[in-house]
């Protein structure tokens, strides 16, 4: 199967992946028809990294998106990974030309724990 075209594009977090993917395998059992080994790997790898429900995540990235100096793709990537520490949340803002303040990064923490 080619792609040729792409004709929509939208950020989703891991969480929602994760039930887009468990829809397709109830679809996919549901007829009896075998899955391939790549939908069976993206499956395991959402299960096994999704560490929210879709609706905190979602909830996260729009409580992020309201703070100074956080970009959507950030806060998606921050949902999606969600950091406990300053070192993990630096990790995230290590490609930026600016760099947060301790009382920035705790901030941000403490809006993740929230919606753990």
């Amino acid at each position: 199967m080619k792609v040729k075209a792409v004709q929509s594009e939208e950020k989703v977090t891991l969480p929602e992946v994760r039930e887009v993917l468990l829809r397709v395998e109830a679809d996919r059992l549901g007829l009896e028809r075998e899955m391939s080994y790549e939908l069976r790997r993206s499956i395991e790898h959402a299960n096994l990294l999704a560490k929210t429900t879709s609706e905190k995540a979602q909830a996260l990235v729009e409580a992020l998106t309201g703070l100074e100096k956080m970009r959507p793709e950030i806060a998606y990537r921050i949902a999606n990974l969600m950091p406990r520490s300053r070192d993990e949340l630096r990790a995230i803002y290590a490609k930026e030309r600016f760099t947060l303040t301790g009382e920035e990064l705790d901030q941000i923490i403490e809006i993740v724990l929230t919606h753990f």
